[in-house]
């Protein structure tokens, strides 16, 4: 347990810093399972998958048309063939013979002999001959052998998240089943004698409990699965047994609210007093109260009680914990370049993520406007926006500078 003398967090730690430390600890799931293709979407692959064909498995047509062999067609447009065969889709046809041409379809299997595919609008038909109306080159509207996908190439790695895209990549090679990590089980829980479920009337005092339904949505848009112990009482008793039941139902704790110094505020001494706490206060806005510590090897998260501090806290630091611990591979975000469409006169002495909505104008230049109202209770802000711009630590913005964007999207990917 941590001297409470001495304690992380006495000094605010640079957001850079923060986010190093976590990852440094986040320890990712050794645990898979093996599921039908069609139930791994958002599931994290556990293994590289590698391809035992070819793909596509022999040449083929790119179109409906007529396959022929270029040599007979060298005297240019104009030329008439016969057309000897038929070979649709799901079939494969006779060797092509000198002077002759195929009627051939989409995905079917070029015939020996033939080295190109004419449209069949570059073609004027009469009985069983055709008169070619264009020239035609070796190779034309053919695919060839294994252009998708070699035998023996990997073709997805482990760690990538899955999407309805390599779903059908899998099955293009013909996996049915893929192993997968099994999903992160998070305990959550939620402080504050003021707070009400939607739906129930409120008394003086009270306000709507957003934080429950804004982090079931972030950890399900991650795919985790939710341990929701609801709203717990402003007491230290309370919060320890939340912490306790959390960390022996879950693989990581996350709690909002009570992480701060006020009287009501349990949290983040219930913690200490039952684990260890790695990391408290950020030198950043929103979020500066965001606690990291362990119980009994479960790692704990806690988030500040305002609601924008809590989605950016989650984006920013929650969000990258998760996806190590998922084994994801691919855990670095993009920043943008973009022009500043705002004035920033009086910066923070700390790191700001302003909540701002991307423009991209006719000449494909990005820019960035800013919600008005950037406080930590606006939730609105965080609906209207699409990404944050960062403010460095004391450094004014004038429209036009050059700022980074992060977007919203790339960090909950």
């Amino acid at each position: 347990m941590t001297d409470g003398c001495d304690r992380p967090g006495d000094q605010l730690i640079p957001y850079e810093e923060a986010v190093q430390k976590l990852l440094q600890h986040a320890q990712p799931l050794t645990e898979t399972l093996t599921l039908p293709v069609t139930e791994a979407l958002g599931q994290v692959l556990a293994e590289d998958l590698q391809s035992s064909i070819n793909v596509p498995p022999a040449d083929n047509s790119a179109m409906d048309g007529y396959a022929v062999h270029s040599r007979d067609l060298q005297a240019g447009s104009g030329q008439q063939l016969q057309v000897a065969q038929r070979i649709p889709a799901g079939s494969t046809g006779e060797p092509l013979q000198a002077g002759t041409a195929a009627r051939i379809f989409t995905g079917a299997v070029i015939p020996k002999g033939a080295d190109a595919v004419v449209m069949q609008e570059q073609v004027e038909r009469d009985g069983d001959r055709i008169t070619i109306n264009a020239e035609v080159k070796s190779g034309q509207n053919i695919r060839r052998t294994g252009e998708d996908i070699e035998q023996g190439a990997v073709i997805l790695q482990q760690g990538c998240r899955i999407r309805a895209q390599e779903m059908g990549l899998a099955a293009s090679i013909g996996y049915g089943e893929l192993t997968v990590r099994r999903a992160l089980k998070v305990g959550i829980f939620f402080t504050g004698d003021e707070l009400v479920e939607p739906g129930r009337k409120l008394a003086p005092g009270q306000i709507y409990d957003s934080n429950r339904y804004t982090l079931n949505g972030l950890l399900k848009s991650l795919g985790c699965d939710i341990v929701d112990l609801g709203i717990v009482g402003d007491t230290l008793e309370q919060t320890t047994l939340a912490l306790q039941q959390a960390a022996a139902e879950a693989d990581l704790i996350i709690s909002c609210g009570g992480v701060s110094v006020g009287d009501e505020d349990h949290v983040r001494i219930a913690l200490e007093q039952l684990g260890e706490l790695f990391m408290w206060k950020l030198n950043i806005k929103p979020g500066k109260p965001l606690a990291f510590g362990s119980i009994d090897g479960t790692a704990f998260l806690g988030l500040p009680g305002n609601p924008v501090s809590v989605f950016a806290t989650f984006c920013l630091f929650v969000g990258p914990y998760i996806k190590k611990m998922q084994g994801r591979s691919n855990l670095a975000v993009p920043l943008l370049q973009v022009s500043a469409d705002f004035d920033w006169p009086r910066p923070d002495k700390r790191k700001e993520f302003v909540r701002a909505r991307l423009h991209i104008d006719e000449a494909n230049n990005p820019s960035a406007t800013i919600y008005p109202n950037q406080g930590s209770g606006v939730l609105t802000s965080t609906s209207w926006a699409d990404g944050f711009v960062i403010v460095n630590e004391g450094q004014p913005i004038k429209s036009g500078d050059m700022v980074n964007y992060l977007s919203f999207k790339e960090l909950l990917g």
